[in-house]
């Protein structure tokens, strides 16, 4: 990894991405925060609202294109996960600024998962080189997802829409999802040289330590190291996976028991599909299969605190 970088503020063009669908008056009030401490520093500050959360790779593109340094992505792990798709392999630093439901991607990097914080760490630290994960050309910052965790994102979209953002909303939409399952997954999995077969409900590939020291599983190391950690479920039956994820949420899992763990610097799944729907961040997308799934190397550079050693 390069090493870190001092920013200086005073000779930046700094964008300002964010999702103004969501939550408008939250956004608005957010922005006016945010421009109040900022454009003073800055050399000039822009903001760029996307309508929809679809559109913010659009305006991250726009914000690139008209020449800014630094581009502050304001939301929750997706956002800042499109925003990081953007930006991957171009000389523009990336702020984050926490906005979203569990902010992992903003936790890891010591930012923290408010506002205030966040603005402070831009406002004093420097700028490092991150590893991302890509599948099929798909950046990824957190985890990609295949199997059930889709359908569990469409039940929380749902359960939001009826009873507004929390993380209690985000569990119950597991609960749901596991309750309602029937089928599970036969997939093709080639790491090195190895090829072997599973028939599992959930592969979940980690690229955030944060993440899964949050959920007590193994594996943090090796992904600081820069390998992926891939959960393969055993459990099959609805059952199965409810006591499981009671396991997860106490801290409890084993791994053996509820999981197969895979290391490796690159991976192929073949899942029998043409397309398949995958979880990235938070976010879902269709791709065409089989996934190659690589480490794409000191892609993006990020705002993170200072140390004494900076």
């Amino acid at each position: 990894m390069p090493p870190a970088r001092p920013l200086d503020l005073s000779t930046s063009r700094l964008a300002l991405v964010l999702n103004a669908a969501s939550g408008r008056k939250d956004a608005l009030a957010k922005e006016r925060v945010i421009r109040a401490q900022l454009e003073p520093m800055v050399a000039s500050f822009t903001v760029h609202a996307a309508r929809k959360g679809s559109a913010i790779v659009g305006v991250t593109r726009e914000a690139v294109l008209q020449g800014a340094d630094i581009v502050a992505a304001l939301g929750g792990d997706g956002t800042q996960s499109a925003v990081a798709g953007v930006l991957a392999g171009r000389d523009v630093a990336m702020a984050v600024l926490p906005g979203g439901t569990f902010n992992y991607f903003a936790r890891g990097l010591g930012v923290g998962d408010t506002l205030e914080t966040a603005l402070q760490t831009l406002q004093t630290g420097q700028v490092i080189t991150i590893d991302l994960g890509e599948v099929n050309g798909r950046i990824f910052l957190n985890n990609a997802s295949f199997g059930i965790y889709p359908e569990i994102l469409e039940r929380r979209e749902a359960i939001y829409r009826q009873w507004g953002r929390s993380r209690l909303a985000a569990y119950w939409s597991v609960f749901l999802t596991l309750r309602d399952i029937r089928d599970s997954m036969h997939l093709t999995l080639t790491a090195g040289c190895e090829t072997r077969h599973y028939h599992t409900p959930l592969a979940f590939v980690a690229r955030s330590p944060y993440q899964l020291e949050a959920l007590g599983l193994d594996g943090a190391e090796a992904v600081r190291s820069g390998h992926f950690a891939l959960f393969l479920a055993k459990g099959k039956r609805p059952a199965e996976l409810m006591i499981a994820s009671l396991r997860l949420a106490l801290g409890k899992v084993a791994r053996g028991q509820d999981f197969d763990l895979v290391i490796a610097d690159a991976l192929t799944i073949d899942t029998r599909h043409p397309t398949r729907l995958v979880a990235f961040d938070g976010e879902k997308a269709r791709l065409t299969g089989p996934f190659h799934l690589q480490i794409y190397r000191d892609a993006l550079s990020v705002i993170v605190p200072a140390t004494d050693a900076a």
